[in-house]
């Protein structure tokens, strides 16, 4: 079998090779072919500027002469084109080079964009933006927060492949749902119900079976009719099991250096200067509280009776960051032991507490990030905790069938990526940080 390729025009033999925007110092006083969108134009009496970006960055290209500027003004911004200029350095050009005496071909043409991406900030709002998000998101500083989260997903699988996990990839289509109570997205399977995975978690505790230490990077699908800001149907999810753990503490501290594995990954990335965020606290003993502590310690900040409360709201989380940050200098905090009410039926209790859950939720910056702690391993727990919630098996036994064939004490943790990433740049809604959300309202683009 032989590929057959036409051969190149006679004009692309003769044009330089094209290199980036980044690349352009090397080639000072040489010519050299750039290609990407139009930027921006600006058309000034005696000459124009054309701003073309690539993925590295922006080019600034010189036109003083025609037929160059005829074709400029022609163009609308975000149309395709390829320049093949000359690199001049010019101390007053943006990183103190420009491209002079430019050839233009247009590989594409385009329509004025919705928005003016040219601005350092889009002058939108976010439903404008969602809306038209195949072109919003070409803009520098929206783009930038996805590859920022890019590198922290990178930092989670470095740190996890380091520690011995295998990365796996778990079915998105499921026959029962993963946590009992919670709203799932039905589907027909072939005239057979189905559902979309709410997580991974039967699979991933599977696996501790199989390979010990599993964590996955994927979707999961969540069909709560939540309308706020830091909720999604679909979000991506960082999970992580292993097994052979005493309590939650080893979970968190396996999460904690996750944490540090990600935020150093971001730090070292261009996305992470571009934005100009700050880095969070993360001191190497993050401070952990009991539920019931922190309910205690609330109650008497508020001038309330908490007692019987079974969660943290959104207002008593962020009391209890910035507690943490106040007394222990942290942007973290790991707050344990929520009641087991709360919790789903494969969560183990605590010992010596049978009403407090052997898990944790780890809170950045106030809001919740971050649910973990150790699960259940026996059968017969399985069994008995299902009949406390007035649940059989048989939906479940798929999956329980797994724990009549010995598995070891062990738990994990689920990461949510979009809200991570929103909490560290700052964005007043995860949909700033999401590729095409889902949501109780939207489903295109």
């Amino acid at each position: 079998m032989s590929l057959h390729m036409s051969p190149p025009s006679p004009a692309a033999l003769d044009r330089p090779p094209r290199v980036l925007s980044s690349e352009l110092a090397a080639h000072t006083g040489g010519r050299v072919t750039v290609a990407g969108w139009l930027h921006r134009r600006r058309l000034l009496k005696s000459v124009a500027f054309a701003i073309v970006r690539d993925r590295a960055g922006l080019s600034q290209i010189v036109v003083a002469a025609e037929p160059a500027r005829a074709l400029l003004e022609t163009l609308s911004e975000e149309s395709v084109v390829e320049v093949t200029a000359t690199v001049t350095a010019n101390e007053t050009a943006p990183g103190g080079l420009e491209l002079t005496e430019p050839q233009f071909t247009v590989l594409s043409e385009a329509e004025p964009p919705p928005v003016e991406l040219f601005r350092p900030t889009l002058r939108a709002g976010l439903p404008v933006l969602l809306d038209n998000a195949p072109v919003t998101l070409r803009h520098p500083r929206r783009k930038a927060a996805f590859r920022l989260a890019a590198a922290a997903v990178a930092g989670f699988r470095a740190v996890l492949s380091a520690e011995g996990f295998t990365e796996v990839h778990t079915p998105r289509i499921v026959g029962s749902a993963t946590e009992s109570g919670a709203n799932v997205f039905a589907l027909d399977y072939f005239g057979r119900p189905a559902f979309l995975a709410q997580s991974p978690q039967f699979y991933k505790q599977t696996l501790v079976g199989v390979f010990e230490r599993v964590f996955e990077v994927g979707p999961v699908f969540r069909a709560e009719p939540h309308d706020t800001v830091r909720h999604l149907a679909q979000y991506t999810s960082l999970d992580v099991e292993f097994g052979f753990i005493e309590s939650y503490r080893d979970v968190a501290a396996v999460l904690v250096e996750v944490v540090a594995g990600m935020l150093g990954a971001v730090a070292e990335s261009g996305a992470f200067h571009e934005l100009g965020i700050s880095m969070p606290r993360l001191p190497e003993e993050v401070p952990h509280i009991h539920f019931a502590d922190a309910m205690e310690m609330l109650g008497r900040e508020l001038g309330e009776d908490l007692t019987g409360e079974d969660d943290l709201s959104p207002a008593h989380e962020r009391r209890l960051g910035e507690w943490a940050l106040r007394e222990h200098g942290s942007d973290f905090l790991v707050v344990s032991g929520y009641p087991m009410r709360k919790r789903p039926f494969y969560t183990a209790p605590e010992p010596g507490r049978p009403g407090y859950s052997d898990s944790f939720d780890l809170l950045f910056r106030g809001t919740e990030m971050v649910t973990g702690g150790r699960r259940l391993h026996r059968y017969e727990d399985y069994v008995a905790a299902l009949a406390a919630r007035g649940e059989g098996t048989e939906p479940y036994e798929s999956y329980l069938s797994v724990f009549r064939h010995g598995m070891p004490p062990h738990g994990g943790f689920a990461i949510g990526l979009e809200r991570f990433t929103a909490q560290l740049t700052g964005a007043a809604n995860v949909r700033e940080v999401t590729l095409f959300p889902r949501d109780l309202h939207r489903l295109t683009p």
